[in-house]
């Protein structure tokens, strides 16, 4: 087993997946914990679409995928916002309206360009598509998107609980939950390059779920969170190369067991306190 481990070390697009996909579980896990107690979990899977749209049109015109699609998903997740402050569509309803209406142009578009874009890469992840110029472009979205989370962690906390009172304290609520959307947006469009548009949501969800069937408190929730999803990114990663499996199946699939296994323990652990 070591063995084969350092085997796969040697290879250098395992190292670029590594490196850009730790970073994403990283970001992924600080930004879902919020995304999920403010029960908008299902942003990451709207945006995802959207993300796979712009991905194909991106391909289809020959144009670099990242660039392009990174302002588009930013801007999908500033218009989901509105939407759903606007009272007119709920936040549910209007995920559905742009995530479909983006799938939907992803599909057209690769129907019409005759099946050039690599469909299967885009919804599943392929850690073959990691480029060296990703790895950069990666660690610079995710340096800024960790930033931007500790800078604005007391706003964060603030508006992920109580937005009437984060506003009557003098905090700006609107501009940090456009914050917390917009680097979701980031971290998906660089994350579905590894995972896939069908996965990437997990990462946002699961990390956040599985720590808080122990922890409760914010702070020990997040951290919590953070080393979860890398740790289950890192054993998903090992584990496709060793079974020949895919990669971001095999990243749920570890982060499905770990969430068992947390639940788990913490059912054991409150019928102990029950006694």
């Amino acid at each position: 087993m070591p063995a084969r481990i350092l085997e796969m070390l040697s290879y250098g697009f395992l190292l670029r997946a590594l490196v850009v996909g730790a970073l994403v579980a990283l970001c992924a896990a600080l930004l879902g914990v919020p995304l999920v107690l403010k029960r908008y979990s299902m942003i990451g899977d709207g945006l995802s679409h959207v993300g796979f749209g712009a991905l194909a049109v991106a391909s289809a015109l020959r144009w670099a995928p990242l660039p392009f699609a990174m302002p588009v998903v930013m801007l999908a997740a500033f218009a989901l916002l509105r939407l759903s402050e606007s009272g007119r569509i709920k936040g549910d309803a209007a995920i559905g309206l742009i995530s479909t209406f983006a799938l939907s142009v992803g599909v057209l578009v690769t129907s019409l360009t005759g099946g050039n874009v690599d469909v299967d890469n885009y919804l599943f992840g392929s850690i073959l598509a990691v480029s060296e110029g990703d790895v950069v472009l990666s660690a610079a979205l995710s340096a800024a998107v960790l930033v931007l989370f500790m800078l604005f962690y007391h706003q964060i906390f603030a508006v992920t609980f109580d937005e009437s009172f984060a506003r009557a304290t003098g905090i700006r609520a609107a501009l940090y939950d456009t914050l917390i959307a917009l680097l979701t947006a980031v971290t998906i469009v660089v994350g579905m390059r590894v995972v896939g548009t069908l996965l990437i949501s997990s990462l946002l969800i699961f990390p956040a779920l599985t720590s808080m069937r122990l922890f409760k408190r914010f702070r020990s929730v997040i951290l919590s969170s953070a080393i979860v999803s890398v740790v289950c990114f890192l054993a998903g990663l090992i584990a496709s190369y060793l079974l020949s499996t895919p990669a971001g199946a095999s990243v749920v699939a570890v982060n499905a067991l770990c969430f068992a296994v947390f639940g788990a323990i913490g059912l054991i652990r409150e019928r102990g306190r029950a006694r």
